[in-house]
């Protein structure tokens, strides 16, 4: 084997080594070119802003790559997105278009700030105010997040937000807030107008049926007698007015018929003896309770009936029955009782918080368990005045006509009474209303982006709407949907103005100004 040479034995090596290295910096760029874009991507940095060298031996593409070099989605040449409004509206397009007036739409490219909002100017080296696409000089900037953190140059925040920019004139409107249609659009805002309408609010509460203590009677003697008969009628029976229920026979009246018939004979007829004596007579007899038809029978027969006809006093049902034949019964004993059901009661418990809202007369509707799909439409007619200790409840009791009979006492009934305003008020979505605890506002839209919240007093609440007493009028627009994101905006408004107007803080070693 022949012996090499010095050179023949380093030119294989030298030849490796490059070939090592060409292989090794291949690696290297395979590995550090998504390394590289995901940086790009995730924090926006840049090989360039370091000041570390690059190694001769990466690739050219590379080295473009990590020190920053403009790509094609940056330039000119970057694929196009979308075409915008020449003007910032908010319309866009995915083809080229035109306005109406013949402009050309603007086209979005990769990579471009695809914000809805108008990008003020930067500030000069000079600093000052600054304007933005519209002519309007901007103020300062705030802090996106409510922050009292103001800025007089644009900036972003510890999260990478846009500082916002407000703008000269809008401190002299009060507490209006002007927002961009941008950001109208993003935070779904959604306005309706005020109106008039009739606010119900219907309060549901339970309910039992009684019975009309006014149309219950009870029919008995007022002297001892003796039932001889009793007529077929039984306990929840229909009876009409003058209907015979029982034949009995009483001492006491039957003394009292036979003076009276003594006197008619006396004094020779009802019309011709004296009137005196003729009407004691009749009174003693109506004070037992006789009818008018059995006084006018004693006239005409000029008898005296030893058994007497008792009917009933009035239409109804017989709720009771203690009457039998044969039995003594003593003055003043319950012999029928009847109860006419043509109207009843419904005692409702409503809840002391509720109370003021129930009236007399209002219109109240009744569902019953064993009626169901069936209704019945009744009115408060009166709030007893007492409340239960216990259950911390009113009873309120509601007058319900009943032709068809068929609510029965001691029915569980379901009662919603409509209160609120008869008349129709202004009123508002519920939504709309913010409640702080100590004051409601509502947001306010005067147009054109522009918002103020105005304190208003509110009424009755029924139905999703709220009325509106005081602040407000029918037609104007108020926001029913992130309303609360506007109020904020309103607060951080008021807290900034005030800090504009205090006086800047002392410097360290300086006495605070008095």
């Amino acid at each position: 084997m022949d012996q090499l040479t010095p050179y023949e034995l380093r030119e294989p090596d030298e030849r490796g080594r490059k070939t090592g290295r060409d292989v090794v910096a291949w690696l290297i760029g395979l590995i550090l070119v998504p390394a590289a874009l995901a940086g790009a991507l995730l924090g926006g940095m840049r090989a360039a802003e370091t000041d570390l060298p690059l190694p001769e031996w990466l690739p050219s593409s590379v080295t473009r790559l990590l020190e920053g070099g403009a790509g094609p989605a940056s330039g000119t040449d970057a694929r196009v997105l979308y075409y915008r409004d020449p003007d910032g509206k908010p319309a866009f397009s995915p083809e080229p278009k035109k306005t109406e007036d013949g402009r050309d739409y603007l086209p979005v490219r990769v990579g471009a700030d695809v914000s809805f909002d108008d990008k003020p100017k930067t500030a000069g080296p000079g600093g000052g105010a600054t304007a933005d696409a519209s002519g309007r000089k901007v103020l300062y900037y705030r802090n996106p997040m409510g922050l009292p953190d103001t800025s007089p140059v644009p900036k972003k925040d510890s999260m990478g937000m846009d500082y916002l920019p407000v703008y000269e004139g809008e401190a002299e409107e009060g507490n209006t807030v002007k927002v961009s249609p941008g950001k109208l659009q993003r935070t779904g805002v959604r306005t309706q107008a005020a109106e008039r309408r009739v606010v119900v609010r219907p309060v549901r509460v339970p309910g039992t049926v009684q019975l009309d203590e006014r149309r219950v009677t009870i029919v008995s003697t007022r002297s001892d007698t003796f039932i001889e008969h009793v007529e077929n009628v039984t306990t929840g029976e229909r009876v009409r007015k003058g209907q015979a229920l029982l034949h009995l026979y009483s001492p006491e009246i039957a003394a009292a018929g036979a003076q009276y018939l003594s006197v008619l004979n006396e004094v020779g007829g009802a019309n011709g003896g004296r009137p005196l004596l003729i009407e004691g007579a009749r009174r003693r007899l109506e004070n037992l309770n006789v009818s008018q038809e059995v006084v006018t029978e004693i006239e005409r027969t000029r008898k005296v009936p030893m058994s007497m006809v008792w009917t009933a006093p009035r239409d109804g049902v017989v709720l009771e029955r203690n009457a039998i034949e044969g039995m003594r019964a003593p003055a003043g004993e319950v012999l029928f009782r009847i109860a006419d059901i043509s109207s009843v009661w419904v005692l409702a418990d409503v809840p002391e918080h509720e109370l003021g809202l129930i009236k007399p007369g209002q219109a109240v509707t009744i569902r019953v368990r064993s009626l169901p799909g069936r209704s019945f439409t009744g009115r408060v007619g009166l709030i007893y005045p007492q409340v239960n200790k216990e259950t911390r409840t009113t009873r309120v009791r509601i007058e319900l006509p009943n032709p068809e009979g068929v609510l029965l006492a001691d029915m569980y009934a379901d009662v919603e009474i409509g209160t609120g305003a008869a008349k129709p008020v202004v009123a508002v979505p519920d939504d709309a209303v913010i409640d702080t605890g100590e004051r409601q506002i509502v947001i306010l839209d005067k147009g054109e982006g522009r918002f103020e919240p105005r304190e208003v007093k509110v009424g009755a609440r029924g139905g999703g709407y709220i009325e509106v007493r005081e602040g407000i009028q029918a037609g104007d627009q108020v926001v029913t949907s992130a309303n609360f994101l506007i109020d904020a905006e309103s607060n951080l408004k008021a807290a900034l103005q005030g800090m504009a107007a205090a006086p800047p803080p002392a410097a360290p070693g300086e006495e605070k100004p008095q």
